[in-house]
């Protein structure tokens, strides 16, 4: 569930940016997730991935795990 709020938050952001800009598809997600606990529970790269395809259609979702403990949208690519 956790993992799906935050897919979600990205997918938002990704959608602004996407209005922003002008793209009608997003075609590649890059970010950066840290240990994000919420209630006991890790948010898994694979997961949110999962979530952010459930959200929103996209070919390609990079997810880098590095230390921390927060997520960083690095780029998004569209057409």
């Amino acid at each position: 569930m956790h993992d799906f709020h935050l897919a979600n938050q990205i997918v938002q952001t990704v959608k602004e940016y996407a209005a922003k800009n002008n793209l009608s598809q997003i075609t590649k997600i890059m970010l950066e997730l840290g240990d994000i606990a919420e209630h006991q529970e890790n948010i898994t790269p694979a997961n949110l991935e999962y979530n952010i395809r459930l959200l929103m259609p996209v070919e390609k979702v990079e997810i880098k795990k590095v230390k921390g403990d927060m997520w960083k949208l690095i780029s998004i690519e569209g057409k």
